[in-house]
């Protein structure tokens, strides 16, 4: 594989330490207990995979969710989403495995894909371990972490690997070419621009030809039936608000059970990187209820 460009490659490492630096001090005092978290290595396609796992207190087994960051598959970490995993674990009495699958530009598609996937091989391999019911297992991430999630939850349909649930907060499901309406709207002051999504895909993408692959793009994907019921959850002032919009309409039509939320006012960004603002308390608080309904 060709390797990415200098100027790529430092950019990428730059944008990652701002990122997580900022992210960071938005939860910074504020981030919620539970009853432990350990980071563990397991092997995976590219070599060793690094999981963070959170548990809740009480007794499990708890359902387990495998959660998938954002970033646009290029930044993000786990210590950026170390806030917002205490929240899902806390919030939902269930263990989150966090993955830190590889990035691009240095680990182009499709390697997030093979990581996202052996994580959730190893997850059921060891949920007893985990304290977890392989029943419950749930995919679950946002932005780019979206993408990821429900992308691997068709291809865990495809090897018959139980997926009872996935939670897609503002997903990339599509290219930026043609542009949605969403794309076209005016960015000043947002989270995420079409420009970064540009960018983003470039690095993420060997060429423009690779978001015909429904593994990249899950709104290729022409089968989306037997996916696991899904909740979807949009921004209004968000770039990907449509292509979002058209993957919860696009599951649905395929026979799939979908909740699509959606927070017009709200930017991308606002359940994950903005702190324990109130938008991400009702957002939690969706996501709560949802889940409790698909695991019952």
């Amino acid at each position: 594989m060709t390797r990415p460009p200098l100027k790529s490659r430092l950019r990428a490492r730059l944008t990652r330490l701002l990122f997580d630096i900022t992210v960071s001090a938005m939860w910074l005092g504020r981030r919620p207990a539970v009853a432990s978290v350990r980071d563990a290595a397991i092997a995976g396609p590219g070599g060793p995979l690094r999981l963070r796992i959170y548990t809740p207190p009480g007794a499990g087994p708890f359902p387990v969710m495998v959660y998938l960051h954002g970033g646009g598959w290029v930044i993000g970490s786990l210590a950026a989403y170390d806030g917002l995993a205490r929240d899902l674990c806390r919030d939902n009495a269930c263990v989150v495995v966090a993955v830190d699958y590889r990035l691009a530009p240095e680990h182009r598609f499709p390697a997030a894909t093979e990581d996202c996937l052996a994580a959730l091989a190893w997850v059921h391999a060891n949920c007893a371990a985990l304290g977890g019911d392989p029943t419950r297992v749930v995919l679950a991430g946002d932005s780019a972490g979206g993408n990821l999630a429900t992308v691997t939850a068709a291809r865990a349909r495809d090897d018959a690997l139980p997926v009872a649930a996935q939670l897609l907060v503002y997903p990339v499901t599509g290219y930026h070419t043609p542009p949605t309406p969403s794309y076209a709207e005016p960015e000043k002051g947002r989270m995420l621009t079409r420009a970064q999504m540009v960018w983003f895909f470039e690095q993420y993408l060997a060429s423009p030809a690779a978001a015909a692959d429904p593994r990249a793009c899950p709104l290729a994907n022409a089968d989306l039936g037997g996916m696991p019921p899904a909740l979807v959850i949009t921004a209004g002032r968000d770039p990907l608000r449509d292509e979002g919009a058209q993957y919860a309409r696009a599951m649905a039509a395929a026979g799939v059970a979908v909740e699509h939320v959606h927070y017009g006012a709200e930017q991308h960004g606002f359940v994950g990187l903005s702190g324990p603002s109130r938008a991400h308390r009702r957002a939690m608080a969706a996501i709560h209820d949802w889940l409790a309904r698909v695991l019952a």
